[in-house]
């Protein structure tokens, strides 16, 4: 499988607020139930598995009822819902929209825009009509909406505003710089910072970070995506954690456990209270 090796432990539990354990293997080969035990090993001791399709949040929810550190999040990938057909779409929502009321289920997303992969207007229109729709879901059902932003900051809080803002939010993958992020927290998001903090040129990103309130911060692996340095370019997983949290603290100067007992507590805030 070639992925990294295991890192020193974290001294405090962790939680990853955003992986796709399915995905992850589709490209490492890296089964599902030995990627949770590698990543408790670390201390990383609960997941948050993201369904982007039908087929993954099928898997999300299948995963959540048969695995008690993992909660389910569900919902069509922006780029997924701009790409199908005009009758598919209604129907695919549907399913999503019953998924979502299952017990484990405490997430709708990712959802959101992305003006990276998908470019016609006709996308975005199509994109922004599905977001609102998953952000009315997530106003019904009272669980946390997941946002999915690339390249979209300032219309992303255009359909945020227009729609109202869920009682939780959180911005998967943080990308903006100090001024996105402050929009962000204004309208009471979370921002989960991943991999991407660790790359040399985002100083933007670390920049966003030490403006957030340690109460507001969360952490993420997007595995098998978005891998941290040392590892960037190789496979991501739930168990290299430990090098973004250890990053975090430093760019944050703030005392290790410290930070990772408030990327726990806020992540249990996040989604609803406490798992597992």
């Amino acid at each position: 499988m070639n992925l990294p090796p295991l890192p020193e432990p974290l001294p405090h539990p962790v939680i990853d607020s955003h992986c796709h354990l399915d995905s992850a293997f589709e490209v490492s080969g890296l089964d599902p139930a030995e990627a949770i035990e590698q990543a408790a090993q670390v201390g990383v001791t609960r997941i948050v598995q993201i369904g982007c399709d039908l087929a993954g949040a099928r898997f999300a929810v299948e995963a959540a009822e048969r695995w008690d550190s993992v909660i389910a999040g569900v919902a069509i990938h922006p780029n997924d819902a701009a790409r199908m057909r005009p009758d598919e779409l209604p129907l695919a929502l549907a399913e999503i929209e019953q998924m979502a009321r299952r017990p484990r289920v405490r997430a709708i997303g990712e959802t959101g825009l992305d003006h990276y992969r998908t470019r016609d207007e006709a996308g975005h229109q199509t994109q922004r009509d599905a977001f609102a729709w998953h952000i009315a879901l997530a106003q019904a059902t009272g669980k946390t909406l997941v946002i999915h932003d690339r390249d979209a900051h300032a219309d992303v809080l255009d359909v945020l505003d227009a729609e109202g803002v869920p009682e939780r939010v959180v911005m998967h993958c943080f990308s903006g710089d100090a001024d996105f992020a402050r929009a962000c927290l204004d309208r009471g998001a979370w921002l989960s910072y991943a991999g991407p903090i660790t790359f040399k040129p985002n100083e933007q990103l670390r920049a966003a970070l030490r403006i957030t309130p340690l109460d507001r911060i969360l952490t993420e692996t997007d595995a098998p995506y978005l891998t941290p340095v040392p590892y960037r370019g190789r496979a991501n997983a739930s168990y290299l954690i430990p090098h973004t949290a250890r990053f975090m603290a430093e760019v944050l100067d703030r005392d290790l456990v410290a930070v990772c007992r408030a990327l726990e507590q806020n992540a249990y805030a996040a989604f609803g209270g406490p798992w597992g």
